[in-house]
């Protein structure tokens, strides 16, 4: 037989796309058989331009599928791409009516039915795992049988649509061959494609999840089961994609990655010894499964980003979703984790079905707690309703459909907008499509829920402590807080819509403080100006970026030295005693008052790390007269009068040549 594999067309800017691994598992398992198998990416050919987004993408997908005069056409759907699937098959079932069309993927699993029942044209779906039911679908075909008995499998016999018993879950995933990537172009194609620095490939760690969350369809998907490939089997998977398919960084997939600390320290050290921690790599860890000693083995094994799923701040949500976690350790662990130098992404959910205000405010409060303690990566997100889930069956009767949530984007081929038979496709039925829908919650409207999931995350990477501490000052609620500062942009700016970016922030941000806080009057933390002033300043020295340059100088014309103050250093004066202020904030300390102390920090970027430290009027004054004109002989002998009276110039130079080299190895001096 002839077989398609299709990767269905998508398109998000700010999202790359990698090498579909499920297809690619189908694949290999069809390739010592005699059947012939081609693989279609179609989202690689949108960002390829090799397929045109507009009206016709649908016709023009299936034009290409049929081109290979198939046999079979298989796809792969999720979510977000279900309406684009249905959309192809119809068209592919009306121009060739012999071809046989199957769904697989989370999706059609657990829609199964409701699709067959809806869709004529799809013979069948493969549901779960595919690599043992597909290839055993392909050969009842081939012989001319129909889908009977073959476990895993939804299919129509006449007017009934008949449910196979479920299939065992694979119980040695280390049996299935290692991926084939041969079907689909190089690895450094997609890399080019979405213009990634790097190749990134899909290293499939384990399947399944012990849990119960009630948003979450993994748990179902896999019958609340565990397994795991060996860590030989996936170092071996490691060195093979990088070797013979161009990958230089790799994807983790398994939420459970970390669940077992010998496993995850095995892994590492089997990496290391391989020579293959040179290789980036990313994973999903729970709070309590990681600590600074793993974090660090892992650093060393490769791991540059992970992601925490933190879901909300607020015990009673918790209770509601079906998740433990310990908040008590959250910035503990943002802080031993950012340490080792891998950069987390903390993820949150807000607008739950039964969510308060309360509930969604202990949310951002603790997101922006984090942000304090420490460098990280806020996500948030509203709950997407994926069928299979308690969401899905509890509250399938309360959908709406009023805004995009980020797992609802990716089908706007028309102009910026869905194509208008995707909306109508979508709005058939919510049950099958339910991705696509909304569950209203009692604490804020959704359009107020999109706002904040689009643009609080910026606040909390820019502005932490300042937004914190003026929604104290003011005894209102962060979401009441920050819908109020997007309201005052708007009107400021005089846009047509609530929108934040990083540039609206550094400018008009302390001017919207200004504004609320004469609106109130006398304010109670007279340090708050202080810590806006800070963070301001900090962004202010993000834009230099960093500086490369080891500095040096000839100590041997010394005297004819002319220091020059880098450009890329900012030295402000604070009225508190701001790194005590700092610590407190970091602590979870928030003080009304603190005594009057002058402090002089100085601000610089280290790659992408800020640095800040204080230093004392003299280096503030010396570097003031850096000025590439003066010699070191004469700013010694300027300053020797202010700050040397009871020190001979000699030794009071040899001081300033100590300063020089002291603050030309903080980069605060530029070299010769």
């Amino acid at each position: 037989m002839k077989i398609v594999l299709v990767f269905p067309p998508f398109y998000l800017e700010s999202m790359y796309n990698l090498a579909p691994l499920g297809l690619i598992n189908l694949a290999t398992a069809l390739k010592d058989s005699p059947h012939q198998v081609v693989l279609m990416d179609f989202v690689l050919a949108i960002r390829q331009k090799t397929l045109k987004m507009g009206k016709n993408i649908y016709g023009d997908c299936a034009e290409r599928i049929l081109d290979e005069a198939p046999d079979l056409v298989g796809f792969s759907a999720q979510c977000t791409t279900y309406p684009a699937v249905v959309q192809i098959c119809r068209k592919i079932r009306n121009k060739r009516p012999d071809v046989k069309i199957v769904i697989g993927g989370h999706n059609a699993s657990f829609v199964d039915r409701l699709t067959l029942e809806r869709y004529p044209f799809v013979d069948c779906i493969v549901r779960g795992e595919g690599e043992i039911t597909f290839p055993e679908l392909v050969s009842a075909y081939e012989s001319g049988k129909n889908e009977e008995g073959i476990p895993g499998i939804t299919y129509r016999n006449g007017q009934d649509i008949v449910r196979n018993d479920e299939r065992d879950l694979i119980s040695n995933l280390d049996d299935l061959p290692l991926p084939d990537y041969g079907f689909l172009p190089p690895l450094s194609t997609y890399r080019d494609a979405c213009q990634l620095p790097r190749s990134i490939a899909i290293l499939e760690v384990g399947r399944g999840c012990p849990h119960k969350c009630i948003y979450c369809s993994e748990c179902i998907m896999w019958r609340r089961t565990t397994r795991g490939f060996s860590v030989s089997r996936l170092v071996k998977e490691m060195g093979n994609l990088h070797e013979n398919f161009e990958a230089e960084c790799f994807l983790l997939a398994y939420d459970q990655f970390t669940a077992k600390r010998k496993f995850v320290e095995s892994f590492c050290r089997q990496v290391i010894e391989a020579g293959l921690n040179h290789l980036p790599w990313y994973c999903i860890s729970r709070l309590d499964t990681v600590d600074a000693e793993l974090l660090a083995l892992m650093r060393e094994a490769g791991c540059e980003s992970m992601c925490y799923g933190i879901d909300s701040g607020s015990e009673r949500t918790l209770a509601f979703i079906r998740k433990n976690i310990d908040h008590g350790i959250l910035y503990q662990r943002v802080v031993e984790t950012a340490d080792n130098g891998i950069i987390p992404t903390l993820s949150y959910v807000i607008g739950f079905p039964e969510e308060e205000t309360k509930d969604i405010d202990e949310t951002l409060w603790l997101a922006l707690r984090a942000g304090i303690v420490g460098n990280n990566n806020p996500l948030i997100q509203l709950p997407t309703v994926l069928p299979g889930t308690g969401l899905h069956t509890q509250y399938g009767d309360r959908l709406v459909r009023e805004v995009d949530t980020y797992f609802a984007l990716g089908l706007e081929f028309d102009g910026g907008r869905r194509l208008r038979s995707d909306e109508e496709i979508i709005d058939s039925d919510p049950m099958i499509y339910s991705s696509f829908y909304n569950l209203p919650s009692p604490g804020r409207s959704l359009e107020e829920l999109n706002l904040i999931a689009g643009h609080f995350p910026l606040m909390v990477r820019l502005y932490p402590k300042s937004l914190l501490l003026l929604s104290l000052e003011l005894g209102e609620s962060v979401s009441e807080l920050f819908l109020h500062w997007l309201h005052w942009l708007q009107g400021h700016l005089g846009s047509k819509e609530l929108t934040l970016s990083p540039q609206d922030c550094y400018l008009h941000f302390r001017e919207f403080v200004s504004d609320t806080l004469e609106k109130v009057g006398k304010t109670a933390r007279k340090h708050f100006q202080d810590v806006l002033k800070y963070e301001s300043t900090a962004l202010e020295v993000g834009k230099f970026g960093p500086e490369k340059s080891v500095f040096h100088i000839d100590l041997g014309r010394i005297r004819e030295f002319k220091p020059i103050k880098s450009e890329k250093i900012i030295i402000e004066k604070f009225d508190f005693d701001l790194p005590s202020v700092i610590l407190d904030l970091k602590s979870g300390i928030f003080k009304e008052t603190y005594p009057d102390r002058e402090t002089l920090l100085a601000f610089t970027q280290d790659d992408d790390l800020l640095e800040v430290s204080e230093i004392n009027p003299f280096a503030r004054d010396f570097l003031a007269l850096c000025d590439g004109e003066s010699t070191l002989q004469s700013i010694s002998q300027e300053l020797h009068e202010q700050y040397g009276q009871d020190v001979k110039p000699e030794k009071f130079f040899d001081g300033c040549v100590e300063a020089v080299q002291v603050l030309g190895k903080k980069r605060y001096l530029e070299s010769e």
